[in-house]
């Protein structure tokens, strides 16, 4: 092997680095808010389930399934890029 730059653009000592950096996604601090808005999403909807009851309906029904998907999503990929450590070095 030659070491000089490889055809897919990313030097050798690059390719060595399994873990890349993404250079354009979120910050730490914007990861950190979404997951601290998604904590405070579920919250408020597990909240309005104790205060208002399980709801007797489908509507009802698809808005909490919505509300969960919604903020469980948000606060998984959050919290999975933060442990890898995959946001921008600002």
């Amino acid at each position: 092997m030659s070491d000089g730059p490889r055809s897919d653009g990313v030097s050798p000592d690059d390719a060595s680095d399994t873990r890349r950096q993404n250079r354009f996604g979120p910050s730490r601090g914007d990861l950190t808010f979404r997951a601290a808005f998604a904590v405070a999403g579920l919250a408020m909807t597990g909240f309005a389930l104790v205060w208002r009851g399980l709801p007797q309906g489908p509507g009802g029904w698809e808005a909490i399934m919505i509300s969960v998907v919604f903020f469980g999503g948000t606060l998984i990929w959050s919290l999975r890029r933060l442990i890898r450590r995959d946001y921008p070095d600002t």
